[in-house]
């Protein structure tokens, strides 16, 4: 479930004031939130065929543009529009006919069954064209999808090409801050503040820019549980050139956890739900914090393609 960030500058937050430490540590952004088998691609031969490309103009949703997919309805008066768009719509789009009662198109689900699709991403450089029924899976993958801001919550709306995430940060999450070197310390302060909690700081190394993040939430009344993870501002293919290390040390103890960094597509949410990062909990946290500060080691390496 999504819950509001408290990055942006309308959300709900307590701001702890950024204070200058020197050599490879800094103090982390943070934000205090309310408790709260893959498609098999069919690449295309080079470029469509004008006869290709006017049958797959055939499905067209005259609404929304994007292709009229099985099941596919008509009205009575034999007009396409696409499952989504006929939700919203009392009439149809072409002949203002009435769209009941629902009337299935066999004919051109046949067809459909035996044309490939384009991505709808297509425009911003997806060349892949695809079977109707892993058209939608793709998509949800697609690499030229749009990025959506990877701060942690919910509340920041923004999307935009991969080569605008770091100016949208910059400019728009200020607070967040940025270290130089592939080995740094991420300090997480007032780790127990109550409630879900985002720290957050950024790692610039290797000619990348890396995010690093510490999330606090309630698993259940009275516990609470931290995932540490690191992704990348870049696609996945880049993320698989590098490892990252996280670590916590202190009181003659020492936690270790090393993977691949995730891309910002894939997001910190999937990662927690995977369990696919560094979880620990408020005990375990409070062996390591100093002062109530928790300092975890990050260390960005590359690896061989």
């Amino acid at each position: 479930m999504s819950r509001p960030s408290s990055t942006g500058p309308s959300a709900n937050k307590t701001c702890l004031k950024q204070q200058h430490i020197p050599s490879a540590a800094a103090q982390a952004s943070v934000s205090v939130r309310p408790n709260a088998s893959l498609a098999t691609v069919i690449p295309g031969p080079g470029a469509v065929s004008p006869q290709h490309h006017e049958l797959t103009s055939l499905f067209e949703c005259p609404v929304c543009f994007d292709y009229v997919l099985p099941p596919i309805l008509q009205c009575q008066a034999g007009h396409l529009v696409c499952n989504q768009c006929r939700q919203k719509l009392t009439c149809c789009p072409t002949c203002r006919g009435s769209l009941t009662p629902s009337i299935r198109n066999l004919a051109m689900e046949k067809v459909a069954s035996a044309v490939l699709f384009p991505c709808k991403y297509s425009s911003t450089g997806c060349v892949l064209t695809l079977h109707h029924s892993e058209k939608p899976e793709h998509e949800e993958q697609c690499e030229f999808r749009p990025y959506s801001c990877p701060c942690p919550g919910a509340s920041c709306k923004w999307q935009g090409s991969l080569e605008a995430v770091m100016p949208h940060l910059v400019h728009q999450h200020k607070s967040i801050t940025t270290l130089q070197g592939e080995d740094i310390v991420f300090l997480a302060t007032d780790i127990s503040l109550p409630g879900a909690v985002d720290w957050v700081m950024m790692q610039s190394c290797f000619g990348f820019h890396f995010m690093l993040v510490l999330e606090k939430q309630e698993k259940y009344e009275g516990h609470q549980q931290f995932f540490a993870i690191v992704l990348l501002i870049g696609t996945r293919k880049q993320a698989q050139n590098f490892a990252y290390r996280l670590e916590l040390n202190g009181h003659r103890r020492r936690l270790t956890w090393e993977a691949t960094p995730r891309s910002i597509h894939e997001g910190v949410a999937s990662a927690i739900m995977n369990s696919d990062c560094l979880v620990f909990d408020a005990a375990i946290a409070h062996l390591f914090a100093e002062n109530g500060n928790l300092g975890i080691n990050v260390t960005i390496s590359t690896c061989c393609a």
